[in-house]
């Protein structure tokens, strides 16, 4: 947060080393600056218990990264934003976007692993640059400070979600690969 980061995942899927408990979350958010907004991240849950989470541990927005169909974005657009997202690798469809018109914004990772994000891959960004007709785009997949510069004059992502390429260890930030990102993202967008 001191970093400057706008929003904060917080991750339900039990098999990522990322993942949090809801008692967890509650006890972050609510601690959370006013502007800092709390972001749910969901595999393949039904939209009830996800909105009942949501609503109960404070989440601003919700992040779905499994195989969630557009009618339970639609729903759960109904209660709050929702951010759609999806694995890039090669022979992936953009179009595919094109079926989710009520998420808010779509989530663009790199494909790798047995988990649904986390992966630190780069993708090719063409697909990201081609996704922004159906939305806006959250740019995802080993972004660090050694390329999120490039990314964001390539790109121009509406928000990059930024994990491995920040960690010390899975589901542990190092605070000096943050600053370095964050002063990168500043250097990119004029700020310094």
């Amino acid at each position: 947060m001191d970093t400057g980061a706008d929003a904060l995942g917080f991750n339900f899927y039990p098999p990522s080393p990322r993942a949090v408990t809801p008692a967890q979350a509650w006890e972050i958010i609510r601690r959370l600056p006013p502007f800092v907004e709390s972001v749910g991240v969901f595999v393949n849950w039904a939209v009830e218990p996800v909105e009942a989470l949501a609503r109960a541990v404070g989440l601003r927005a919700v992040q779905l990264h499994g195989d969630e169909l557009p009618a339970a974005v639609a729903w759960l657009a109904g209660m709050r934003p929702v951010i759609k997202a999806f694995r890039v690798r090669p022979g992936f469809r953009v179009a595919s976007l094109g079926r989710y018109p009520k998420a808010s914004a779509f989530l663009l990772d790199g494909f790798g692993g047995p988990l649904p994000g986390g992966s630190g891959r780069v993708f090719d960004w063409r697909a990201a640059r081609t996704a922004k007709r159906y939305g806006r785009i959250i740019l995802a997949g080993g972004l660090r400070a050694e390329n999120v510069a490039r990314a964001i004059r390539e790109v121009e992502p509406y928000a990059l979600d930024v994990c491995s390429g920040v960690e010390a260890r899975p589901g542990r930030k190092d605070a000096a690969r943050l600053r370095a990102l964050m002063h990168e993202v500043e250097r990119a967008n004029g700020r310094r």
